[in-house]
């Protein structure tokens, strides 16, 4: 005949479950904290040719976003963000006439006009009472049509003002969204793969 009574290891298994899942549960909170992205933010695309170096840049971000974290996530666990920001590919300025027109066709502005970036997490959230903070963060990249994931580099400060700048760096290829690097004049100066991208985003928190 079976023994269908649970052993006494099997029970305290159990209850030991109960009891962590329980601790979990009461450790994954979240407290959101909400920064509302202000005018005056930048991106920058540093790039280079087979004879010098490009820079092209979009210079006072105005739309206002609103980026949240969510604190008091368990250790192992980063604190899990939701926002993004929009960039029209139309005002990328590589101080260039040829250079510029070249990107916008590289990025197929035609097709797709926006750059999206969009925050998921981040290895910590800034305590900027403590001055500059540094952090790592995942974000996804939308352009020209492809989403790719990227962990990014932070630094936060934060001035008088209570302003809170946030400024994130990360080096893609354009063969990371299936784009060739841009050509002029007849193919003679060819843009290389890698591109530095910075954004600079100017928030306030709000709650």
């Amino acid at each position: 005949m079976l023994n269908t009574k649970p052993s006494l290891f099997n029970f305290l298994l159990f209850t030991l479950a109960i009891l962590n899942l329980s601790y979990i549960s009461g450790s994954t909170k979240l407290e959101p904290v909400k920064w509302v992205v202000q005018t005056g933010g930048e991106v920058r695309v540093n790039g280079s040719t087979n004879i010098n170096k490009f820079e092209c840049d979009v210079i006072g971000y105005s739309i206002s976003d609103t980026l949240i974290f969510y604190k008091n996530t368990p250790s192992n666990i980063n604190t899990v963000m939701t926002g993004s920001v929009s960039l029209n590919i139309t005002n990328f300025d590589c101080h260039n006439g040829m250079m510029t027109s070249n990107l916008r066709k590289t990025l197929k502005m035609k097709e797709y006009p926006r750059m999206n970036i969009r925050f998921l997490s981040m290895s910590k959230f800034p305590e900027l009472d403590k001055g500059i903070e540094y952090a790592v963060g995942t974000v996804d990249i939308e352009l020209a049509g492809v989403t790719k994931r990227f962990n990014v580099e932070y630094k936060f400060s934060i001035d008088v003002y209570k302003t809170i700048s946030m400024q994130g760096t990360k080096t893609v290829k354009f063969s990371d969204f299936n784009l060739t690097p841009p050509r002029k004049l007849g193919g003679m100066i060819q843009a290389k793969d890698d591109l530095d991208v910075v954004f600079k985003l100017n928030l306030r928190r709000v709650s």
